[in-house]
């Protein structure tokens, strides 16, 4: 990759008066760097920081922090579908709630003397409109 927006020069002009010439720094050329991605790790593995040796010697190692990170993510999935189960388990939990509420409600107002009434006067039953009589049985009786 070379630098479009920099020129080399190679080649100074020459002034014409020597007496205010002053010596300009060498531009050092810019080395293009490998097209290919490859070239970069070939020469990073022979050349470079990696020996071959050294790399095998670290293969355990790496595959072992490869499996300690398909474990942590393994963990997050897991944690975050437990989350979404418990969240979802919340909301039945409300809904059902809510309708026994409603359910019990229903059931209280069903349930009063009125509604008692309303509902057996088509059978044909009526409210007692005198109190009811206690039986006595005496213990010599039976």
């Amino acid at each position: 990759m070379s630098n479009r927006f920099r020129d080399i020069v190679d080649e100074e002009p020459e002034l014409e008066e020597e007496e205010e010439f002053e010596p300009r720094p060498k531009v050092k050329p810019i080395r293009k760097e490998p097209e290919n991605s490859n070239a970069f790790f070939k020469k990073l593995f022979v050349e470079g920081v990696v020996s071959k040796e050294a790399a095998t010697e670290m293969l355990p190692f790496l595959i072992f922090l490869s499996v300690l990170c398909m474990l942590y993510i393994a963990n997050s999935h897991m944690a975050v579908k437990n989350i979404r189960s418990i969240d979802k388990l919340n909301k039945e939990v409300k809904e059902l709630s809510w309708e026994y509420k409603s359910l019990k409600a229903d059931l209280m107002f069903k349930s009063k003397l009125t509604e008692v009434a309303k509902a057996v006067d088509t059978l044909g039953i009526k409210e007692l409109t005198e109190p009811p009589k206690k039986i006595v049985i005496s213990s010599n009786e039976y």
